[in-house]
């Protein structure tokens, strides 16, 4: 992955869900635009009809292995970079096996769930000498360069306190709960799994890490007991092919999206996962409604709240510093209609969810005795703001010098989970937790 390359590296991909279809798509999709850069000469997932569905959509058919075959595949493709987009608890066996067989890595974040995990894939890195980078796509974002620009130069001074409150709406937050994600033991909770991306921010636009981690946490909109308690609860422990399903608000429909179709539903008959699970059934082991306070070793405090259960999406972000304030607010919707309408049908197949109210985005900068200013941004094209889009043209494009340090490597990855897991460990002990006594990067 070094700039200067003048032949195509040969790139596998392991995990075939549905984010795996953004890579997939800029290495071998119809107008690739990495195509000439990087050869893609190996899909592996533990679900065969997953990589024939990947395959189905490329412009020419790449080799397909089981994940069992993995180093195999490794070995005979005479593979050298490997992006790694499987369930979060299994990102570390493919990490360490890829830069054990020589081969660089991106990874899909989280970069892992655990301490010990992460432990295992710095050690592989640092022994081998090979190149991990985190896909954090939201470094590339437009409006949080803007920020980091902001903060890097110095406009509002010193930093002393960052609030930052995360808004998941009840379509995007209730995803999390129908998926392999409610199980924490799979993807960390939403600590790990959803707020390393902020976490991460919030580690690059201080360039600090976090010391000391106090935070409280439970299962308060979701869940069976919950579900109970408010009357939501439905007898049934998937939507598809259940009448108690009908016209529930927080079921989806397989049936009615040809992706999730094709890659989850007609894929059931081989590992039988389930993508459409009750969000108020047994068996939710993550929280939906955190509080985490931080302290960070260069005397900012951060104050940060995640709700996965708003009836919009978005979040708002302020920093306060010695000589003013920056804030940032992003609404990526401003209201949320159902997947099902209370006939039972789709509101995907009647055009509905297309009129979900657009937001808007403002960074406002106030330094002390001045007029708010608005530090204009355009806003990206594509998803995560333009990140996406900014995030593969650095992975795999021409590498160029990049002053706001968008490139993310294990290091960075690990210190984005040591916020979340000292957050899980709080929430258990309800101490305050020593970022050092989790993980040391």
């Amino acid at each position: 992955m070094t700039s200067g390359t003048t032949h195509r590296r040969r790139c596998a991909i392991v995990g075939l869900g549905a984010r795996a279809r953004l890579f997939t798509q800029a290495l071998a999709g119809p107008n690739a635009p990495y195509a000439d850069r990087i050869e893609l000469v190996g899909l592996c997932d533990i679900n065969a009809h997953r990589t024939a569905v990947h395959n189905g959509w490329l412009d020419t058919s790449v080799p397909a292995y089981p994940a069992d075959d993995f180093t195999e595949m490794l070995r005979r493709e005479r593979v050298d970079l490997v992006v790694v987009c499987s369930v979060d608890r299994t990102h570390d066996r493919y990490i360490v096996q890829a830069l054990e067989a020589g081969c660089d890595v991106v990874t899909e974040k989280p970069m892992t769930t655990d301490a010990d995990r992460a432990r295992r894939i710095l050690d592989a890195q640092r022994r081998t000498g090979r190149e991990v980078r985190v896909a954090f796509n939201y470094r590339y974002n437009p409006v949080h360069s803007a920020v980091r620009e902001s903060l890097a130069a110095g406009e509002i001074g010193e930093v002393g306190s960052v609030h930052f409150e995360w808004l998941l709406d009840l379509r995007h937050g209730a995803d999390y709960f129908r998926r392999w994600h409610r199980d924490k033991a799979n993807s960390g909770g939403l600590m790990v799994h959803k707020a390393t991306h902020h976490f991460d921010l919030v580690n690059w636009w201080l360039g600090s890490e976090p010391e000391t981690v106090y935070a409280q946490g439970g299962l308060f909109f979701y869940g069976d007991e919950a579900g109970r308690r408010r009357g939501l609860a439905r007898p049934y422990a998937r939507a598809h092919g259940s009448p108690a399903a009908d016209g529930d608000p927080f079921a989806v429909r397989l049936a009615d999206s040809p992706v999730l179709k094709s890659l989850y539903l007609d894929a059931e008959h081989e590992d039988g996962y389930h993508r459409d699970q009750n969000v108020f059934a047994p068996g939710v082991t993550i929280e939906d409604d955190m509080a985490v306070l931080v302290r960070y070793a260069s005397g900012a405090t951060l104050t940060y709240h995640l709700t996965a259960y708003s009836p919009w999406e978005g979040y708002r972000i302020a920093f306060s510093g010695s000589e003013g304030r920056l804030e940032l607010l992003v609404e990526e919707s401003t209201w949320t209609r159902p997947d099902v309408r209370t006939d039972g049908t789709s509101a995907v197949l009647h055009g509905e969810l297309a009129d979900d109210g657009a937001g808007r985005t403002e960074l406002l900068l106030r330094r002390f005795w001045e007029r708010p200013r608005e530090l204009k941004v355009a806003t990206g094209e594509g998803g995560h703001g333009g990140g996406d889009v900014r995030m593969l043209a650095d992975l795999f494009g021409e590498r160029a010098p990049d002053p706001l340090g968008r490139a993310a490597d294990a290091a960075d990855g690990a210190r984005s989970l040591v916020t979340g897991l000292a957050a899980n460990q709080s929430f258990e002990t309800g101490q305050p937790v020593r970022a050092r006594d989790v993980l040391t990067v």
